[in-house]
């Protein structure tokens, strides 16, 4: 069956070709309701569907955003990009989804097809690999949105959790149970602000409360090899952390799963705080405190940046911080409660 065309609509509805198309996008101003009634029944009896792509190439505008996330899996990206797709719609918007398994070449990749598809603008949350060639189709034109995570030569137009606000008020909490030495859990800070703002957050609670820092309570993981230095072995010095503040629910789950295997138990051992919520968390044996980001809002906030710098790309650029909450379960005890 041959696809109906928009002289066809118009030819049924008997209206002329301009009327139609002031139909299909959404001017109905000046349109009777007799004539839209017309319009969409002869829509409705040849099947019509626009062409999009022929309607892009006259408009420039494709009614599209690319998003681009590092693992579309997580609990708090999906929840982000709900929170994006829900302002797309309410936009009449579509929204493309790559996903790039913390891969900067896909990543690379991702940004191209997105920008050969002519998209409207992009949301991403990147690897920190790709700042010059994010830098340059920005240069082109690009209108392009940062959430989740702020990289040294990135910084316009993010949309984050308040990093060190949230690391401040669940480093406060564990001090106010009596914990002094706090192991904080970390990847590498080198490039990437987030994770800094967090370390800061961290500090300026110990400072707060003269709590010297000790360098040797600050201790990294690696995505592909684990903790560098076993948690038990941290656990068995002559001065050993009593609690512990994990920065990446990566990080909490292996630890959680190591603690268990050395039978070291929460909070009776160790006190443990995770950043990010765990799913269903509060049905573990031992529910875990977490530090709980807001990702829906903050993917209704990065789409709502991105549209204001689609519509005005020579406005100034935004830094939004969402607050986090603290959600206090039981893998938090006072020290005098640790055997």
């Amino acid at each position: 069956m041959k696809k109906a065309k928009l002289t066809d609509v118009a030819k049924r509805a008997k209206v002329s070709n301009s009327t139609v198309s002031q139909y299909i996008n959404g001017r109905f101003d000046y349109m009777s309701k007799e004539t839209q009634l017309r319009i969409r029944a002869a829509v409705k009896e040849l099947d019509y569907t626009p062409n999009h792509i022929a309607r892009s190439l006259k408009s420039t505008k494709t009614q599209t955003i690319g998003v681009i996330v590092r693992d579309i899996t997580g609990f708090d990206t999906s929840q982000t990009i709900r929170g994006v797709d829900d302002f797309c719609k309410a936009n009449q918007y579509n929204a493309f989804i790559y996903n790039t398994d913390f891969n900067p070449e896909t990543e690379a990749q991702s940004l191209a097809a997105l920008y050969q598809m002519g998209v409207d603008g992009i949301i991403i949350a990147g690897s920190g690999k790709n700042t010059a060639l994010i830098n340059e189709y920005i240069e082109k034109g690009m209108p392009i949105v940062h959430f989740q995570i702020e990289y040294d030569g990135l910084e316009k137009n993010l949309v984050l959790s308040d990093y060190r606000k949230a690391a401040f008020e669940a480093t406060s909490y564990l001090i106010s149970l009596g914990h002094s030495r706090i192991c904080f859990f970390t990847q590498s800070f080198t490039n990437v602000k987030s994770r800094y703002e967090r370390f800061l957050g961290y500090k300026d609670a110990l400072t707060a409360h003269a709590i010297a820092f000790d360098d040797a309570l600050v201790q990294y993981w690696h995505r592909e090899t684990g903790f560098e230095v076993s948690p038990k072995a941290l656990l068995a010095e002559e001065n050993p952390p009593t609690a512990m503040f994990s920065q990446h629910l990566a990080i909490t789950t292996e630890l959680l799963a190591y603690l268990n295997q050395e039978n070291i138990a929460i909070p009776t051992d160790v006190s443990l705080i995770g950043f990010d919520d765990i799913p269903m968390a509060e049905f573990f044996k031992v529910p875990i405190t977490v530090v709980k980001q807001e990702p829906y809002i903050i993917g209704k906030e990065a789409a709502k940046v991105l549209f204001e710098v689609m519509k005005n790309k020579g406005e100034h650029a935004q830094k939004l911080l969402i607050s986090c909450s603290l959600t206090k379960r039981a893998s938090c005890a006072p020290v005098k409660a640790l055997s």
